[in-house]
């Protein structure tokens, strides 16, 4: 009886060392996502976004985007980084509808959203 109590609470332990190693140095890679992880795992991360967080920054967290463009305004240059946020239609293509975009001035966010977007270019 004492043995195999043993032998449980060193099982319980290992596993929650290891649940622990995991949650503490595993990093998702958004690049190896389906479409549908990748639109949750971009809102959650969008949504904790702070202005003037830098462009490495957000690239490092969130990986490459899935369109990009930059513009010029009265702002001067702007780099806007568009990803995928909610499914609009199953076609097989990332399209704009199908993103946020996040707007960037000398690699700084500014803003992000279609309503930021339509402020800055009129669109």
């Amino acid at each position: 009886m004492k043995k195999g109590f043993l032998i449980m609470i060193v099982g319980f332990v290992l596993y929650a060392l290891v649940f622990v190693g995991m949650q503490q140095f595993y990093t998702a890679n958004p690049e190896t996502m389906t479409w549908r992880e990748r639109e949750i795992f971009n809102r959650k991360y969008i949504g904790r976004l702070k202005i003037g967080t830098h462009r490495d920054e957000v690239l490092r967290l969130l990986g490459p985007p899935d369109i990009s463009e930059a513009r010029t305004n009265e702002r001067g240059d702007i780099l806007i980084l568009f990803y995928r946020t909610h499914h609009v239609k199953s076609d097989g293509m990332t399209t704009r509808d199908e993103t946020t975009p996040l707007l960037f001035v000398h690699d700084l966010l500014f803003a992000w959203g279609d309503t930021a977007y339509e402020a800055e270019f009129g669109q």
